[in-house]
């Protein structure tokens, strides 16, 4: 990436990456998910696939005919098949590597490597190209061949046991591990290219589900491992500050609030419980107290809850400046007011998706669309000098019956391909 192409392509609005050229040889969702953020921020995409696809375009049919996970994470990319092992198609990937910034695959342990294409492998032949792997378990250990589909990981991770209510586990509702290690790519890459500007030279970026998911379980780590007491399922509350959780009113609406300090506390007593009196409780005296005294102190506040309506919750909420959140539906959410959307062409059709989390002065006014199968396959082998492929799919091919069918448990995303 030429420093003074990127300054500009930032000004002119193109995005920060504008100029970057990254190749993914990649399925589901953590790889996808961070190179759709790549191709977001302005660098060119190229999605290599196998003939029946990436198996994400498989998982539903909801939005208009497509996956919806698809349509989410493979927005502005290029799609071509290729069969990597075929000797033309292989040279054909060689090429385009000769040119690329960003190497991105998250194929099965040992997979890359048996091909030609291991991180080292390639940094050797294209010294500037960054190379990031995405994998399961990492690269060593005696886990690393486990295969790591996102709920597995949660499950591995300890993530299910300090997620939901007491009783039976439960899934958290996205595919946490996998955004998370796609995030985590993101950043990984982002730096390697920093780097690259004072090095001249690529690196490789390795990252993990599992790692993904153990970082994220630092705080009951640390209050388990050093605590000595391993934090508890408690459902919509919280499990070291009281009160801080899910209360009903009276015309059945739930509210989460929060109480995070003394100063909160008072004023709650005060405006909301009407009960100053409580700051004078021994049960009351700090957040510890109230821990030890939990069932006590929830059972108050949920009384006065259930004798207001919602919005005479929410005033006395204002008014003490309590935090709080709806328990809203993701009907909820499509209503709500603060929603920001961007609008994304799929199938013939204008679909509003979630607008990225980051505003930045480079974003667009729409997403770009995500690519039929090999819908770029002829324009790319007639760009890098490669020679149509028998049997390929062409332009606006569709994938195959194997790579559309929705088996149970699809929507916990794999991001091992095996």
């Amino acid at each position: 990436m030429k420093d003074e192409a990127a300054a500009g392509a930032a000004s002119s609005g193109q995005g920060p990456l504008a100029g970057v050229l990254v190749i993914a040889l990649e399925q589901a969702v953590a790889a996808p998910y961070c190179t759709s953020r790549l191709a977001d921020a302005g660098a060119r995409v190229i999605k290599i696939e196998r003939d029946d696809g990436d198996f994400a375009r498989g998982y539903d049919r909801a939005v208009h005919g497509e996956s919806s996970y698809f349509v989410w994470i493979n927005r502005g990319k290029e799609s071509i098949v290729l069969d990597v092992k075929r000797a033309q198609d292989r040279a054909l990937l060689e090429r385009m590597l000769e040119r690329a910034d960003v190497f991105v695959q998250n194929l099965a342990p040992g997979a890359a490597q048996r091909l030609g294409l291991g991180s080292e492998q390639l940094r050797a032949r294209h010294p500037r190209l960054i190379t990031c792997d995405i994998s399961g378990y990492g690269e060593d250990g005696p886990r690393m061949s486990m295969k790591a589909y996102d709920l597995l990981v949660q499950a591995e991770s300890g993530l299910v046991s300090v997620s939901g209510a007491p009783g039976e586990w439960g899934r958290i509702g996205v595919s946490l591990c996998d955004i998370n290690a796609g995030l985590n790519a993101l950043v990984g890459v982002q730096q390697a290219l920093l780097q690259r500007q004072h090095t001249g030279r690529g690196s490789g970026i390795k990252v993990s589900l599992f790692d993904s998911a153990a970082e994220l379980m630092s705080v009951p780590y640390l209050q388990t491992r050093y605590g000595g007491k391993a934090p508890e399922r408690v459902g919509l509350k919280h499990p070291t500050i009281t009160p801080y959780g899910a209360f009903t009113c009276a015309d059945g609406r739930a509210v989460v609030i929060s109480i995070q300090n003394e100063r909160e506390w008072a004023m709650f007593c005060r405006e909301v419980l009407r009960d100053p009196g409580m700051l004078d409780d021994p049960r009351c005296a700090d957040n510890a107290a109230r821990c030890a005294n939990r069932e006590w102190v929830d059972g108050r506040v949920a009384e006065v809850f259930a004798a207001c309506t919602h919005a005479q919750m929410l005033d006395r909420l204002r008014a003490a400046q309590t935090a709080y959140g709806n328990v809203h539906s993701v009907h909820d959410l499509i209503e709500h007011p603060q929603l920001r959307t961007l609008r994304m062409p799929v199938a013939g059709h204008a679909v509003d998706i979630p607008a990225p989390p980051w505003r930045t002065e480079w974003e667009r006014a729409e997403f770009a669309a995500a690519p039929v199968l090999d819908a770029h396959g002829a324009s790319l082998r007639a760009e890098f000098g490669g020679a149509p492929a028998a049997g390929a799919a062409g332009p606006g091919a569709a994938a195959s019956d194997a790579a559309r069918h929705d088996p149970a448990g699809a929507a916990d995303c794999a991001d091992t391909v095996s």
